[in-house]
């Protein structure tokens, strides 16, 4: 059965054809969570996560939008950003105040992080400067961990085109920033 009809049994509260919809995509919804979070318990509670969410409004899939294995990828890469955002939230209320950390060395020196920032920035002004479509495949390729395959379900476009698109996209970020004056 197609996972679309399944959808619509999921809707109605069918707890088998959702099992169904968990075996076929569970795999690769661990595998995108694995990669954006390089954890494995994290991973498996990012999966987790998002599976209970998407039980919960299955009745919001909609299929004029794109594929179900789409719409479980987006959930599980929502659920890791928010978990990012919960550990560094949490990091971030560990800090000591009693100036201990004002005192130590930091672990790259003042130098190397301008260096760094400055780089930073070229590859964030030259990603700017794309059309697009171009940057949104490699965004969502080096940033969202995403496979070829997975963009082209993503954006609903065949595999030659978000490699064509990735392709153009990487040669013009590589011109901007072997030429400074490109920027």
């Amino acid at each position: 059965m197609p996972d679309e009809e399944l959808m619509d049994l999921v809707r109605d509260g069918d707890t088998r054809a959702f099992e169904v919809i968990f075996d076929r995509h569970g795999n690769v919804a661990f595998s995108l969570a694995y990669r954006m979070c390089g954890r494995r318990a994290l991973a498996e509670d990012i999966v987790q996560e998002a599976f209970t969410s998407l039980w919960r409004s299955g009745a919001r899939y909609d299929r004029t939008r794109g594929s179900v294995r789409s719409w479980v990828l987006s959930a599980v890469h929502n659920r890791a950003i928010d978990a990012f955002r919960r550990d560094s939230i949490r990091e971030g209320k560990n800090v000591p105040d009693d100036g201990l950390t004002e005192r130590l060395e930091g672990p790259t020196r003042t130098a190397e992080e301008v260096e760094r920032r400055d780089e930073a920035r070229r590859v964030r002004e030259a990603l700017g400067a794309l059309p697009g479509d171009q940057r949104k495949v490699i965004e969502l390729a080096y940033f969202g961990g995403f496979s070829h395959s997975e963009i082209a379900e993503l954006l609903g476009l065949p595999a030659g085109t978000v490699k064509g698109r990735m392709r153009l996209g990487l040669a013009k970020l590589k011109v901007a920033l072997t030429d400074p004056v490109s920027l």
